[in-house]
């Protein structure tokens, strides 16, 4: 049984997958507590589900995408098997962790996207970073920094400079804010990163379920 907090179609509002429509299974529980989180709601609580039940319902959508999100979805140890069950029924699965947990039990799979966070400081969450985890990353997986001021965009660069990954690096503004400020400066410092922001903000606002 997996403790579910929601499930929802809606687009990926991120990645190298944005607006793409997708099947969302949130799931409860977190080990951080970032500063600028937007789903705290996920700390606790939820449903308990099968993994049978979500692949059923995933099923009655024609998209092939399916997001596994949280919270910290690797805090589920049944979260695996229906990671499984999900590539066995050839859905193209995104896993989307804070890094903070190793990657190593991930499927090693052609449909298998890791999306991973890596916590910079206005997080106050760095100290949980799991660097030893983007060696274990494929180049079809992709690394994402919040970047909230300047603090937080120093520090990504460092760590993409000190772990090169052949896969995306995505800057993503903090909240949606200062997105033309974050562009123009890795067009000025020629960063090799995709600037992306939440696509659902944009579309809903601060809204659950989309």
């Amino acid at each position: 049984m997996l403790t579910v907090i929601e499930t929802f179609h809606s687009i990926e509002g991120e990645g190298p997958f944005i607006g793409i429509p997708t099947f969302f299974i949130r799931l409860s529980g977190c080990n951080l507590r970032c500063t600028y989180c937007d789903t705290k709601y996920s700390y606790s609580g939820g449903d308990n589900r099968t993994v049978e039940s979500l692949i059923e319902e995933a099923s009655g959508y024609k998209t092939k995408f399916v997001c596994v999100t949280g919270g910290e979805p690797l805090l589920q140890k049944e979260v695996y098997p229906l990671m499984y069950k999900l590539l066995d029924k050839e859905f193209k699965v995104i896993l989307e962790t804070s890094g903070s947990i190793s990657v190593d039990d991930v499927p090693a799979d052609d449909n298998m996207i890791i999306a991973m966070d890596i916590k910079g400081p206005s997080s106050n969450m760095v100290e949980h970073n799991i660097y030893e985890n983007i060696e274990l990353l494929a180049e079809k997986d992709y690394l994402k920094f919040v970047i909230a001021d300047e603090k937080d965009y120093e520090f990504a660069k460092s760590i993409i400079q000190k772990y090169p990954f052949d896969g995306e690096v995505i800057f993503q503004p903090e909240g949606g804010k200062n997105l033309k400020e974050l562009t123009e400066k890795v067009l000025k410092e020629r960063l090799n990163v995709r600037v992306l922001p939440q696509l659902h903000k944009f579309i809903w606002g601060d809204k659950r379920g989309v």
